[in-house]
């Protein structure tokens, strides 16, 4: 009784319509990546998977019965982490709100910037806006809160933190996120295939610039292909 208790504390399944299930789950990340190898592996028919911040979609099931007792079975590696292409964003970081970060951090602001350089993120989710994904990487403890007063324009290119999650703007819009920085990076053109630059799965780097410095090729790099 204890194991089930368990189990359905960590994962519930629910069914959404004639052919999705939604899974709520503790590791939407973990979940993600699973039930994508699965899929690949043969062993899960799906047409869409859609990870969110505690959840995950799978659209287009032709069995949703019986997927939903084979995943009840599962379990996602404890340590697995995104394998997606790795994208390098060249951000001039320069934001309005790097100083309270480095204050609610404890640090000066060379060192925030010096953190996230060094963190490879992934982005867990997209939502919010099209093109906007939620980039994870950074530990709790560097959890930030949101303004107590949303923006009412926040300039597409803004680099933003806000909870344990990175995010660039797409286009203009109000926000709340503490703005760190900018890039010149296009995140959402829809004549693009696929139109988002990055979606659930890839690997992100921020490469420090200058406003001085032209970025390449628009501040993008795909350095690395998924396997």
């Amino acid at each position: 009784m204890m194991d089930r208790d368990r189990e359905e504390a960590t994962m519930r399944v629910r069914a959404v319509g004639a052919d999705a299930l939604l899974l709520e789950v503790d590791d939407p990340a973990g979940w993600f990546a699973e039930l994508c190898r699965r899929r690949d592996n043969g062993e899960l028919a799906v047409l869409d998977i859609v990870p969110g911040a505690r959840t995950v979609l799978l659209d287009g099931v032709d069995d949703p019965a019986g997927v939903a007792a084979a995943v009840r079975t599962w379990r996602p590696d404890p340590v697995a982490v995104a394998s997606g292409p790795l994208v390098e964003i060249a951000v001039t970081f320069d934001g309005p709100d790097l100083a309270d970060v480095a204050r609610l951090w404890g640090v000066e602001p060379e060192a925030v910037v010096d953190r996230l350089v060094r963190t490879e993120f992934h982005a867990a989710f997209c939502g919010f806006a099209p093109g906007f994904a939620y980039l994870a990487g950074l530990p709790e403890g560097l959890a930030v809160p949101r303004l107590g007063t949303p923006r009412t324009k926040v300039e597409a290119g803004s680099v933003g933190l806000a909870d344990r999650y990175a995010g660039i703007y797409p286009t203009p819009s109000p926000g709340g996120w503490r703005l760190v920085g900018h890039t010149d990076v296009r995140l959402f053109d829809h004549t693009r295939t696929p139109p988002a630059l990055l979606s659930p799965g890839t690997r992100v780097r921020f490469v420090a610039t200058d406003s001085t410095v032209d970025p390449v090729d628009a501040g993008v790099d795909v350095v690395e292909s998924a396997p």
